[in-house]
């Protein structure tokens, strides 16, 4: 389009506003290339863009005054010879007898049973239909309302604990078959149909059928049919080692949580404001990520007010990893922690080889660089642990100590507020004090220092589905 036609249409102040802004980004970006600046987000122009308009004549030098964060600069007080505690965790080694009793269970033949009354553990077959009580002011013949989806035929029901509300399989046990009894059950609190819960009710139940498993014998037959391992030994060797390395990995969890926060206490750091919102904003697409995989349309949920105030509640988490992210980076910074090129190509060929997914689709780039950060974090991890004092404390100690410390703060709280109350009632004009905040604004980049990684090795599997008698 000839230049005196764009300038009719759109306006000689447009075009030169246009033509200015594309001079100006190209200005900044030379700018920080030329100084080797490492600039974080985009600058933020501090000459008046009205006054640059109207100085501005094509072909004539601009010169504009523009600033752009740059990585803060932390200074850690003391990150040698820090003392912290950490709970550590015991495996929970009965939890193999536990597995074992569910695959049992998963591979159990189910024999009907005549002769005998309803026990727990049993899997009753029961028609059953449930009204709720009626108030104790309900009017004279009012008749119980039926609960919405309180009703089955043939309905199987497995005699144990949990499977049913509170009442419900505690009344089935001791029936006989063909027998028929009203139970009373009330509904928990919490029960996700409002309209029932904390409601009492009564079933009308008839028991029809009763089986009872019978459950394969613990030998190396049945190690082969649940796993792949050919003897049970081998198998509970497995899982025992399954649960010592999972209380390792969080006990060593643990012990990194408490050395971050150690850590944080000790950094002195200004954040500029745009590494807190490129923060903040990473935790909201981590947030979306992690509904949209649980089959959540986040298009439908997510509004810009509902995204902006998740991102303001997202910057204080922010703030936290940034610090650490820091913190971390300044130990390696003055210890020169640095991990080797071999060691992360031989990781980066570990995962590759162990992963299922086409390699073509794998980002190698990306790739490389996660598990250089987390090398980097483990031998930083490693550092610490070898320079500072970590005490190890029975589990739920420092979670008894938080929460005694925070019934405590709450009761100062509540005493304090009571004695304000009463100041403020004796001598009304002294009741208002003028409080002068100072607020440090802020804002990042993913952290360089990733969280520590749960245990995901998983138990062995059935490979069969329970057998049923006809």
């Amino acid at each position: 389009m000839p230049r005196h036609i764009l300038v009719q249409r759109l306006g000689h102040v447009r075009v030169k506003a246009s033509a200015l802004e594309d001079l100006v980004q190209k200005g900044m970006d030379q700018a920080i290339e030329q100084e080797k600046i490492e600039a974080i987000g985009n600058y933020q122009l501090t000459s008046s863009f009205d006054a640059l308009i109207e100085a501005y004549n094509p072909g004539e030098p601009v010169v504009f005054s523009a600033s752009v964060d740059v990585p803060p600069q932390p200074t850690l007080k003391q990150y040698k010879g820090l003392a912290v505690k950490a709970e550590e965790i015991q495996p929970d080694i009965g939890k193999v007898d536990t597995v074992l009793g569910d695959y049992r269970k998963q591979l159990a033949t189910l024999v009907p049973v005549e002769d005998r009354a309803a026990q727990s553990d049993d899997i009753a077959v029961i028609d059953f239909v449930g009204h709720l009580d009626l108030p104790e002011d309900a009017p004279e013949g009012a008749e119980p309302e039926e609960i919405p989806g309180g009703k089955g035929e043939d309905f199987q029901v497995e005699l144990s604990e949990g499977r049913f509300i509170p009442g419900f399989i505690e009344g089935i046990i001791g029936m006989k078959i063909d027998e028929n009894k009203q139970i009373n059950a009330t509904f928990p609190e919490d029960y996700p149909q409002a309209e029932v819960a904390g409601k009492a009710a009564t079933f009308d139940v008839t028991l029809k059928e009763l089986k009872e498993r019978e459950l394969p014998d613990l030998n190396d037959d049945f190690a082969k049919e649940v796993s792949d391992f050919e003897t049970i030994a081998e198998l509970r060797e497995s899982l025992e080692t399954r649960y010592t390395d999972e209380a390792e990995q969080k006990t060593k969890n643990n012990k990194h949580e408490a050395l971050y926060n150690a850590l944080v206490e000790q950094v002195e750091v200004e954040l500029p404001v745009s590494m807190i919102e490129r923060e903040s904003n990473f935790l909201f697409r981590q947030t979306l990520m992690n509904l949209s995989e649980q089959g959540i349309d986040v298009n439908k949920m997510i509004t810009p007010e509902l995204a902006e105030s998740f991102r303001k509640q997202a910057q204080p988490e922010a703030i936290e990893r940034l610090k650490r992210t820091l913190a971390l980076g300044e130990v390696a910074k003055q210890e020169s922690i640095k991990v080797e090129d071999d060691a992360i190509d031989a990781k980066v060929e570990e995962i590759l080889e162990s992963t299922r997914e086409n390699t073509k689709n794998i980002d190698l780039g990306r790739l490389r660089s996660v598990v250089e950060e987390d090398l980097l974090k483990d031998e930083i991890m490693t550092w610490l642990e070898q320079h500072c004092t970590v005490e190890l404390v029975p589990e739920g100690t420092l979670k008894a100590a938080a929460e005694e410390d925070a019934a405590g703060a709450t009761a100062v709280e509540a005493a304090e507020a009571v004695a304000a109350e009463k100041d403020t009632e004796e001598d009304p004009e002294e009741a208002a004090i003028a409080v002068e905040v100072e607020v440090v604004d802020a804002q990042s980049t993913p952290t360089k220092a990733r969280e520590p990684k749960g245990d995901k090795t998983q138990e062995p599997k059935p490979k069969k589905k329970a057998k049923k008698s006809k």
